[in-house]
């Protein structure tokens, strides 16, 4: 049986978290570790709800210990919850607070210190489904996908490799990001796992949250973030410690912005490209080049005239599940997702390009154009939500006239006070679906 183990090679005394208080060296972690997965129910699976990003580490690394597949719940919404656990009932909630699951038993973790001297780092069977991770949900209903320890431990150190973070002095990761998507799990729960980086336990949101966490740990550090943040960030100009990069994903990100915060923060801005069923995939420095470089071990083949990726620790080869123009040694051009091309007319455009058009509008604080399903109308209209606190519906209207074809200008244009995002800042289908249908009962109303 192949094994890899818990911890990457590191000195015990180095940090593995920050937080409000002390900080933890990888010691203290791995003591807590394995005295919390003695405590564990005896159950084959945890649904972890734990919110404190060193808490989830600590639960996470236990239940592996023990055996145990962690499910990552895309919501925390009650229905959906409850949802998982009448999917999963032999599992049982895994909570750092009051929030419990409907039909599942619930472990309440308190942290402790615990002795720490003299412990062997333990091995995780490779094979072993350490997580469940869902997609977001922006194209449908999230689907459910097994991520081993061998891949995750894989990534991890291939995307070590990319940004050189296998060498001293360790980067401290400040995310934005929740740890219970694959981004965030990816980026600040399996690198300091695996690659001797530290982590922040805090998840700030807003820019002046941003600066207080990143001033709260040393440097070098590295922020991971969305574009979501990372243009509130550009809006509110804080002054950030220095950075030694900034890491984006879950949507793409504008040129513009990447050159603004490039400039602004006097770092170096990548992307990173990936999906739920894959792991992370591919990275670009987004000023320099418009292509991706896929991860060392990761083909782009050609599978019944459907692009796909290949590697050693994915049990088989993964549809793309975004349109791509493969250009040859790992690199391609990303085009958007099928669901999103628009065609009206003849003419074709996709929903990211319409929405980068209309955020680039000079007033737009956010906004996300919608296409409501098939059957709503006779003829294919294009809804637009608008957050503009400033500017008036005709005013907006014009300026996206001058920037997109006349035959994809929404009707309607809705006025909003905020977009319904969630916490990477994706806007799931089904939540515009309910929007543009409040909105239109709301001018239909007269409001």
């Amino acid at each position: 049986m192949n094994t890899l183990p818990l911890l990457g090679p590191a000195d015990p005394d180095a940090v593995m978290a920050y937080t409000e208080g002390e900080p933890y060296t990888r010691a203290q972690f791995l003591a807590q570790v394995i005295a919390l997965a003695n405590e564990l129910p005896d159950r084959p699976a945890a649904l972890n709800l734990v919110r404190d990003r060193y808490h989830f580490l600590v639960t996470f690394a236990a239940a592996l210990l023990r055996g145990q597949t962690t499910f990552l719940p895309p919501t925390r919404a009650p229905t959906a919850l409850a949802g998982l656990a009448q999917r999963y009932p032999a599992s049982y909630c895994l909570t750092d607070g009051p929030e419990t699951v409907e039909g599942l038993a619930a472990f309440h973790y308190l942290p402790a210190d615990r002795p720490s001297q003299d412990l062997r780092i333990p091995e995780i069977p490779s094979e072993q489904t350490a997580a469940v991770v869902f997609t977001s949900g922006t194209s449908g209903v999230p689907k459910a996908n097994q991520k081993t320890w061998g891949a995750l431990s894989t990534v991890a150190r291939r995307t070590a490799a990319r940004f050189g973070l296998t060498d001293p002095p360790a980067v401290t990761v400040v995310a934005t990001v929740p740890h219970h998507h694959m981004f965030g799990l990816e980026t600040s729960i399996m690198l300091p796992l695996q690659c001797g980086l530290a982590c922040y336990a805090c998840k700030p949101l807003f820019p002046e949250d941003i600066r207080l966490a990143l001033q709260r740990v040393p440097a070098p550090r590295a922020l991971v973030t969305t574009p979501l943040h990372l243009r509130a960030c550009l809006m509110e100009r804080p002054t950030l410690p220095a950075l030694a990069f900034i890491l984006c994903a879950t949507a793409p990100l504008a040129r513009a912005w990447a050159l603004e915060a490039e400039a602004m923060f006097d770092t170096r801005v990548h992307e990173i490209y990936g999906c739920a069923e894959a792991g992370s995939v591919a990275t670009r420095r987004t000023v320099a080049d418009p292509t991706w470089q896929t991860l060392d071990g990761i083909r782009v083949c050609r599978d019944a005239d459907q692009d796909q990726l290949e590697a050693s620790y994915l049990p088989r080869r993964v549809p793309f599940p975004d349109r791509i123009t493969p250009l040859g040694v790992g690199r391609f051009l990303l085009h958007g997702r099928p669901a999103e091309e628009v065609n009206i007319g003849g003419r074709r455009t996709t929903l990211a390009d319409l929405d980068h058009q209309l955020n680039a509008i000079d007033g737009v604080c956010d906004a996300a154009f919608f296409l409501p399903p098939d059957g709503q109308a006779l003829v294919t209209r294009l809804v637009a939500f608008v957050v503009a606190p400033d500017k008036g519906r005709e005013e907006i209207m014009a300026d996206l006239r001058k920037r997109i074809d006349p035959a994809f200008l929404p009707r309607p244009l809705y006025l909003v006070e905020a977009l319904p995002r969630n916490e990477t800042g994706k806007l799931p289908r089904e939540v515009l679906s309910t929007l543009e249908q409040t909105c239109r009962r709301r001018s239909i109303d007269g409001g």
